[in-house]
């Protein structure tokens, strides 16, 4: 086994606490929503185009910012677009009307499209392929998921000081992140390709039908609320797709090599992907939704009670490892599949009267899929892609983690919403949540049997290493 420089590890910590800060301003805001309605008089709409535009930003630029990355500099990127990260975080801290929150929530998210790639592929090109890369993108893919489930907590706390903290926290880790990675992230010249022409066509067709399809996605939410103009975003959006798609086969320097796509586990790992945190942020909603409305629990206790979820950052650099090691990746992420779906047939179960000690096998469970999931599908993703488009696969696998959370969320809401109708009640609202409920268990269904028919494959064709998805 090849041993790894220091410095190598020294680069893993600057960019596991990148991913750490993502996933803890995307909590942290969700904790404060109310208090910035209250604050800031906002209406319904906007206080959910707040959440919405960094999801559009986000969803929309990862597969140009993966990339980027590839064409223009890892590092270049990565330190550039955390610059913007830290600018448009603190303008958010500053708003004091609405717009200016979106602007700076749409602008943090597109910041986050081009460093999370740009990230992810420095971690793939700093450690060999094997043992030591495996392990590196579990702790990292551990310390992504940590950050969610631990920015509940702190945003609960900082908002109890004032909303604004939960922009000026993130600006304050950004600041200290990038002193620290200027000067230990290096990238070889050799690391990226010759200058060549840029898809330009390919780059504006592909991030226009990823904001359209997330477009589409969000106002699923809400079904009733102008339905033709969500129809015409996902027609825009394949028909964008379709675009595209057209667009690269002709291109002499594509911006995606359209054979990448014909890889199965590369394929199986993506649509996985989509599935698994369809399932959990699905989930997590209806959570919150039952804590806080249907039991009158606080944030701070909300926040607590989806802490054991996080048991998968201990578990992720520690046990997976050596499961993957012994079993590889396929057994790993079907088992793993299997308790988060154990986790959430139990809630179904759920009642108005239910102890924490009810809930607690389900938030361990949960702990467990991501512990075993999250990082094997990322290891999958990009293993064997060559490393001048590691910032490429690296984007496919975040698009597919960012747009499976936003569909997730948008179907429960409305699964849930439809369910409750003009019902009032808590034990209308009880019925709704369970029904809801339905949308995370069959997500993480679809994904086991993907998982088991990876496997199944594998089984035919021995010589795969690692093990398809």
């Amino acid at each position: 086994m090849p041993i790894v420089p220091a410095r190598s590890w020294g680069v893993l910590a600057v960019l596991c606490g990148a991913i750490f800060l993502e996933g803890i301003d995307v909590a942290m805001l969700n904790v404060a929503l109310p208090s910035i309605r209250a604050d800031l008089g906002l209406s319904t709409g906007m206080l959910s185009g707040v959440v919405s535009a960094y999801v559009l930003g986000y969803g929309g630029f990862m597969l140009l910012g993966g990339r980027a990355a590839d064409l223009l500099g890892r590092r270049r990127m990565f330190l550039l677009w955390l610059g913007v990260f830290l600018v448009f975080s603190g303008l958010g801290g500053f708003a004091d009307e609405g717009w200016v929150l979106l602007v700076a929530r749409f602008v943090t998210g597109v910041a986050a499209a081009f460093m999370t790639p740009a990230g992810l592929s420095l971690i793939t090109t700093n450690f060999p392929e094997g043992r030591q890369r495996n392990r590196a993108l579990l702790i990292y893919a551990g310390t992504a998921a940590g950050g969610f489930a631990l920015g509940l907590v702190i945003g609960g706390v900082l908002t109890t000081f004032g909303w604004r903290w939960v922009f000026f926290a993130p600006v304050l880790l950004s600041l200290a992140i990038l002193l620290a990675a200027i000067p230990l992230l290096k990238e070889p010249a050799a690391a990226r390709p010759a200058a060549r022409g840029f898809d330009l066509a390919g780059a504006a067709s592909v991030t226009g039908a990823m904001m359209l399809l997330v477009y589409g996605v969000v106002r699923l939410e809400h079904p009733a609320d102008g339905w033709p103009l969500t129809v015409a975003a996902f027609a825009g959006g394949l028909a964008l797709l379709a675009a595209f798609v057209a667009i690269e086969r002709r291109s002499a320097n594509p911006l995606v090599r359209l054979g990448l796509l014909r890889s199965a586990p590369l394929v199986r790992s993506n649509v996985t992907a989509a599935l698994l945190t369809a399932s959990f942020f699905g989930f997590q909603f209806l959570v919150t939704l039952y804590l806080q409305e249907l039991r009158g629990w606080s944030t701070i206790q909300t926040g607590l009670a989806l802490l054991a979820a996080a048991a998968d950052v201990v578990l992720a650099p520690t046990l997976t490892p050596w499961l993957v090691n012994r079993y590889g990746n396929a057994k790993v992420v079907l088992g793993g599949l299997l308790s988060g779906l154990l986790a959430y047939a139990l809630f179904l179960g759920v009642g108005l009267d239910w102890a924490y000690a009810a809930m607690l096998p389900s938030m361990l469970l949960i702990g467990l899929m991501f512990a075993f999931v999250y990082g094997p599908l990322t290891i999958v993703a990009t293993d064997g892609i060559a490393e001048h488009e590691q910032g490429l696969a690296g984007g496919l696998i975040n698009s597919s983690f960012q747009f499976g959370a936003a569909l997730g969320l948008s179907i429960v809401t409305a699964v849930n919403v439809a369910a409750l109708g003009d019902a009032t009640t808590p034990e209308a609202g009880l019925t709704a949540l369970r029904t809801a409920l339905v949308v995370p268990v069959t997500a993480t269904l679809l994904a086991a049997i993907i998982a088991a028919v990876g496997l199944r494959t594998r089984a035919r064709t021995e010589d795969r290493v690692p093990a398809a998805i």
